[in-house]
């Protein structure tokens, strides 16, 4: 819901409109303007340039819609320098979440009016560099995509789970059960579903077999 300071604001004859751009990267959290200056939002400093990864270069437009795919949407900057362009670059940036707001500023103190308005959330898909140019392009999916995400691979082993979950042990420590696990997959129907025994006769009578927990 958009901040009724900003809805006001945003309906003067003369607005100061900005946009900003968090992108919480694994070693330093980017807080970047759309022009050269700089704003406090949420208690945060934001600014036109980075000193240590650049600055914005391009961003698309982002409309509201209803489809059947999660959204995405291009980010384009412009590195500091070379170093800046390879840790861009690095597919260790893949997953760092960002979020695009959109705010309008008071022309007479500079500080946002209201709360900016989030536009978007997601996080980096694929970082690009174009040839010849210092210039990285990042593909930035919804927050909606993981609803997309399929479950193959996982494994009932404590490896995968601590991949998950590092240094949880559950699995490490779970020792002396009798109950085999059928992981994606129903159990053989020549088998009973539990661990057991099964007692074949009684009396000189056969009694159909039964599994006992």
């Amino acid at each position: 819901m958009t901040d009724p300071l900003l809805t006001a604001a945003l309906g003067l004859d003369a607005v100061w409109p900005f946009g900003a751009i968090k992108i919480e990267l694994p070693g330093k959290t980017l807080r970047l303007l759309d022009g050269a200056s700089v704003m406090t939002i949420g208690g945060e400093a934001y600014a036109g340039s980075d000193e240590d990864f650049g600055t914005i270069a391009a961003l698309d437009v982002i409309s509201e819609g209803m489809g059947d795919e999660a959204p995405e949407i291009q980010l384009s900057m412009y590195p500091s320098d070379s170093a800046a362009l390879a840790t861009l670059c690095n597919p260790a940036m893949q997953g760092a979440a960002v979020t695009i707001m959109f705010g309008a500023a008071d022309p007479a103190t500079g500080a946002p009016i209201g709360q900016p308005d989030v536009l978007f959330m997601g996080a980096i898909d694929v970082p690009t560099m174009r040839t010849g140019q210092r210039v990285v392009e990042f593909t930035i999916v919804s927050e909606f995509e993981r609803l997309f995400e399929v479950d193959e691979g996982q494994r009932a082993t404590d490896a995968f789970h601590k991949s998950i979950w590092p240094g949880e042990t559950g699995l490490s420590e779970m020792t002396g059960t009798t109950e085999k696990l059928y992981w994606g997959a129903l159990p053989p129907s020549s088998s009973p579903a539990t661990g057991g025994y099964t007692i074949p006769f009684s009396g000189g009578r056969r009694y159909p077999e039964q599994s006992y927990v």
